[in-house]
């Protein structure tokens, strides 16, 4: 189980803080009318999240859409902790992304690393990781494990967990396919605790440090990271009861808490505003208020559907396939996006230059909220309310 955060952690947290104050601002603010989008188009928001929260879909959320480069809706609903006491929902509350962990930070660094050239898509994992050829696994790809393609069980068993963190990733290492590769798409937790382990074995930095260091700290995003600081956990999303104890800036997924709270395939936590800054990273094609950490061509390569057995996946990052119930209806061919178990959701579409982000504490305080529906329907609203050019209720001050 895990102890008290080591020194190292602390050291590049203060790191990533001193980066942060020369570090480029937020995104601006604008009228959706300033950016050809109808305001009142948008305003129909707030109606499918009062109704998501009177049928006890989530105990409260944070919902926030960009569009050329700018923020355009941005509001908290809710509460972000109802029991024992209410808590009211902030647009600056901290929340647990679940797998929008495996894109934002651990896909990110692996294509980082693939940018560098210190790992090759289509190298064999084992090549980094040798113990992981155990078990016939010794030709799975990292693309495979990025795509979900390498046939690798969705997740082992919590028993494989117990003990200190470097047994549990030894023996999570060592699990057997359940498909061969490419046969079918099996959306794997095990396969990005594996790819958070090839970062740290190629880079010799958690996936943790590294995303400090190359991406979270030069954007500026300061409350992005796993870990969070006690200031963030103070307003933090509560997700559910652990030994009796309510979660809050602690993570839910029970395999990342065992591996020390900082996993390849959950653990990050962050604001919607922060995630904002990701997005239009993204969509600048990896550049953001002058500060570059992708190359276009890795931003392109990473973002760019693939067939897979059952619909289409990008490299992290989902297109549309079985998990895409939570992306919006009138989102282009080239949207990309995921969503997270705790009730997270993010989809980036850069033809339209447009992000909307969907934040929730659906787990609070029963476990029984589900989202990904109002999140699709959200993306649709924000998608609809592309005007060009606009018409009545769309002007400049909407």
């Amino acid at each position: 189980m895990p102890g008290p955060r080591s020194a190292l952690l602390y050291v590049v947290l203060a790191a990533s803080a001193s980066l942060a104050s020369a570090a480029p601002p937020p995104l601006e603010t604008a009228a959706p009318g300033e950016v050809g989008m109808s305001g009142e188009r948008l305003s129909r928001i707030d109606a499918l999240v009062e109704e998501g929260l009177a049928d006890g879909e989530m105990a409260g959320c944070v919902v926030l859409v960009g569009h050329q480069g700018r923020i355009v809706y941005h509001k908290a609903f809710g509460e972000r902790q109802s029991e024992p006491e209410a808590v009211p929902m902030t647009k600056d509350t901290v929340f647990d992304l679940a797998s929008l962990t495996k894109p934002v930070a651990t896909a990110t660094c692996v294509m980082h690393l693939v940018e560098q050239g210190a790992v090759k898509l289509d190298e064999p994992v084992a090549t980094y990781i040798p113990e992981f050829a155990a078990e016939g696994k010794e030709k799975i790809t990292v693309f495979e494990l990025l795509t979900h393609q390498g046939g690798m069980i969705p997740d082992n068993s919590i028993r494989d967990y117990e003990g200190d963190p470097a047994t549990a990733m030894e023996k999570t290492l060592a699990t057997k396919p359940i498909a061969g590769r490419g046969e079918r798409f099996i959306y794997s937790d095990v396969g990005f605790i594996t790819l958070g382990e090839l970062v740290k074995r190629v880079s010799g930095k958690s996936v943790h440090e590294y995303s400090q260091e190359h991406f979270f700290g030069p954007l500026g995003m300061s409350e992005t990271g796993y870990l969070p600081a006690e200031e963030l956990r103070q307003r933090a999303a509560v997700t559910e009861k652990r030994d009796g104890e309510w979660m809050r800036g602690e993570v839910h997924d029970p395999r990342a808490y065992r591996l020390g709270g900082v996993a390849g395939h959950a653990g990050l936590f962050s604001t919607a505003e922060d995630l904002a800054v990701y997005a239009q990273m993204m969509i600048n094609g990896g550049e953001y208020a002058g500060v570059r950490v992708l190359d276009p061509e890795t931003v392109e390569t990473m973002t760019t559907a693939v067939k897979v057995p059952r619909g289409w996946r990008a490299l992290g990052w989902d297109a549309n396939s079985p998990y895409s119930s939570n992306r919006g209806d009138l989102m282009s061919d080239r949207a990309f996006g995921h969503g997270g178990f705790t009730g997270t959701a993010m989809w980036i579409d850069p033809p339209q230059e447009l992000f909307v982000i969907f934040l929730s504490n659906r787990l609070h305080p029963d476990g029984k909220g589900s989202v990904n529906t109002l999140a699709g329907r959200i993306g649709t609203v924000a998608a609809a309310a592309i005007c060009v050019p606009c018409g009545a209720g769309a002007g400049k001050n909407d």
